[in-house]
C-alpha cells in the first residue's frame, strides 16, 4: 500500500464493517526502528502494567496520554495515520492516547469481547467520535492471540459492559446472538500494517501460547468537537502536531528516556475506565 491516508473506498468500508486494514502503510525500517526502540526501552517496560483476563492470563500494557516526541510520537502524529483518522471521522482529530500491548510468548493473556466506547464513555465522552488504529510490531497471527472483530458490529451501538477480571467486556448475551448473524474475523497482520477500527467494534484476543510475541502500538483519536464534557484520566481537546512520515526515521531510536516531554503515563490506579463499571454496573432491565 502507498504511503498517506486512506482511499476514499476504504473509508466507506469502515464505516460499512467497522473496520480497515491498511497492509504495509510503514515499511521495515520504520517499523523495525519501532520494534527495537520498544522492546530495548527500560521506561516503557518500567509503565507496564497487567491486567487479568479472566481466563488466569494477563495482558501487559504500556499507556500515555500525549504523543511527545519520541519515535512512539512521530507514529502516532504522522500524516499517514492522523489524516487517516481525519478523514474516518469528518474532522480535525486529537491524541486521545496511545499503548504498547505487549503480548509476550507462553504468557500473554486474553482480551474479553468488547467496544472501546463501552469504557471510553465513562470518560465523558458523548458521541462514537473516536476511532484506533493498531499498528503491528511483531507478525500477529491466529498462534499468537492476534485480534478478532464481528464484522459490522459497530452498527449496534454502544453495548452494556460489566467487568471481567480487570478488563470491561460486552454484555456476552448481547455477544452471544451478534455470533449468530455477525462474520468472526481473525485480522492477521505483518509488522508495519495497520488496522483502524470503530469505537463501537466489538473485538477481543485469545491468549498467546506460541513461542512468539505480538506486541502492537494502538493509537487512539477523539474527534476535536467530540471534546468530553468532563475532565478525566484521557485528555479532553489537545491540538495535534502532526508530522510528516519521514520523522519517523529522523527520531530513530528516541525513546521516552531520551526527551524531557511529560507524556503523561497512565498506571492501573489512575485508569478509572473499567473500575468505574464497578460503581455503575449495567443497568438493570425489569
Amino acid at each position: 500500500m502507498a504511503k498517506g491516508p486512506l482511499k476514499d473506498d476504504v473509508v466507506e468500508q469502515y464505516h460499512r464493517e467497522g473496520f480497515a486494514l491498511a497492509r504495509g502503510m510503514f515499511d521495515r525500517e520504520e517499523i523495525g526502528l519501532l520494534r527495537r526502540a520498544a522492546k530495548e526501552d527500560r521506561e516503557l517496560d518500567q509503565h507496564s502494567f497487567g491486567k487479568g483476563d479472566g481466563e488466569g492470563g494477563t495482558v501487559r500494557l504500556s499507556l500515555w496520554n500525549h504523543p511527545g516526541d519520541t519515535i512512539y510520537g512521530m507514529f502516532a502524529r504522522c500524516r499517514s495515520i492522523v489524516d487517516s483518522a481525519e478523514k474516518i471521522l469528518e474532522g480535525e482529530v486529537y491524541h486521545y492516547h496511545s499503548k504498547m500491548i505487549m503480548k509476550d510468548a507462553k504468557v500473554g493473556g486474553a482480551w474479553t469481547w468488547h467496544q472501546d466506547y463501552g469504557y471510553w464513555y465513562q470518560n465523558g465522552v458523548l458521541f462514537p467520535l473516536l476511532a484506533s488504529a493498531s499498528i503491528a510490531v511483531d507478525p500477529a497471527t491466529k498462534e499468537n492471540g492476534c485480534l478478532q472483530v464481528l464484522r459490522g458490529s459497530h452498527l449496534m451501538g454502544r453495548v452494556d459492559h460489566v467487568l471481567t477480571g480487570d478488563q470491561a467486556g460486552a454484555d456476552l448475551e448481547r455477544v452471544r446472538e451478534a455470533e449468530k448473524c455477525l462474520e468472526l474475523v481473525y485480522v492477521e497482520m505483518d509488522p508495519g500494517d495497520v488496522l483502524f477500527f470503530h469505537c463501537n467494534m466489538l473485538h477481543r484476543s485469545d491468549q498467546n501460547r506460541s513461542d512468539q510475541p505480538r506486541w502492537s502500538m494502538i493509537c487512539c483519536y477523539n474527534a476535536a468537537r467530540n471534546n468530553p464534557y468532563k475532565e478525566h484520566h484521557h485528555p479532553r481537546y489537545t491540538p495535534l502536531k502532526k508530522v510528516e512520515d519521514a520523522a519517523i526515521r529522523e527520531a530513530g531510536l528516541r525513546r521516552f528516556s531520551d526527551t524531557s516531554a511529560d507524556v503523561a503515563w497512565l498506571d492501573s490506579a489512575k485508569d478509572h475506565s473499567a473500575r468505574s463499571l464497578e460503581q455503575t454496573g449495567a443497568p438493570k432491565t425489569s
